[in-house]
């Protein structure tokens, strides 16, 4: 698959998400614990961790947006959830994350361990496969048509998704606007972003990615979110070719009241 030329982007809708291969993207990147991947698991676990510290909330709803095939965003919100919903659409993804509800694979304890430097982890009263088990349902569907079921979730991540399904700067916008509108006004959030990203590999098939930088991020955000931070990873050990580093996001949904949601 080749990306068209700039003048006539690649729409999320042109791609064959089937092709997507989880077990070769896991292995490449997930298989072992890479720096950038420990640097944003302790930014998302000390914000959710901080947020429902200040907070006395019981177990709240979660959402993982184009979970894809990984899983440790979805562990990131095990503490807090009764309910944690991976919405994916490539079916070749679903299959993977229905394969790890009962047990998940080994190489994410490592990914555990480090959400375990923050108590509100290391405190939790059950064996995490048998908590990610008990909460964790994954769900077919499309990212835009998150917009019918606005303000549905009290927990959402959103990991390399937005700017990695598409090279349309509208559908990044729209991507990221989906994503917060499915989340109660108040609801603690994070994101993950490649840095000018040029596509990616995933097995033999090729990917399409928006080039956004990190003020591309913020403007996507700022209509949506309230006490709200974007940040440049300071690890810089390449996990592949063809982007120039990794953004972060994280803060609350806000309630933007008198915004019409997209597509409507």
């Amino acid at each position: 698959m080749t990306l068209r030329s700039s003048g006539d982007a690649q729409l999320n809708a042109d791609v064959s998400w089937a092709a997507f291969d989880p077990i070769a993207y896991v292995d490449h990147n997930y298989r072992d614990l890479q720096a950038e991947d420990a640097e944003i698991l302790s930014i998302v676990r000390d914000h959710f961790g901080e947020h429902f510290r200040k907070r006395a909330v019981g177990p709240v709803s979660g959402i993982d947006v184009g979970a894809g095939a990984n899983l440790y965003p979805a562990l990131a919100m095990l503490p807090w959830c009764d309910e944690v919903t991976l919405y994916e659409r490539s079916s070749a993804n679903v299959r993977y994350l229905r394969s790890q509800v009962d047990s998940f694979d080994g190489n994410w304890d490592q990914f555990w361990r480090v959400l375990c430097k923050n108590d509100a982890y290391a405190a939790l009263d059950i064996d995490p496969r048998a908590r990610f088990r008990e909460v964790v349902k994954v769900r077919p569907g499309d990212l835009f048509d998150l917009v019918r079921h606005e303000g549905e979730w009290s927990l959402g991540t959103m990991f390399f998704v937005a700017e990695s399904m598409t090279s349309s700067h509208e559908e990044f916008r729209r991507g990221v606007e989906c994503f917060l509108r499915a989340l109660a006004p108040g609801a603690p959030f994070a994101a993950a972003f490649m840095e000018h990203s040029k596509g990616y590999h995933a097995g033999e098939h090729f990917f399409p990615a928006c080039d956004v930088g990190e003020s591309e991020v913020y403007a996507s955000l700022e209509r949506f979110a309230d006490d709200f931070k974007t940040t440049r990873l300071k690890s810089s050990a390449a996990v592949r070719d063809g982007y120039s580093g990794m953004i972060v996001a994280y803060g609350r949904r806000n309630s933007d009241s008198g915004i019409p949601p997209v597509g409507r």
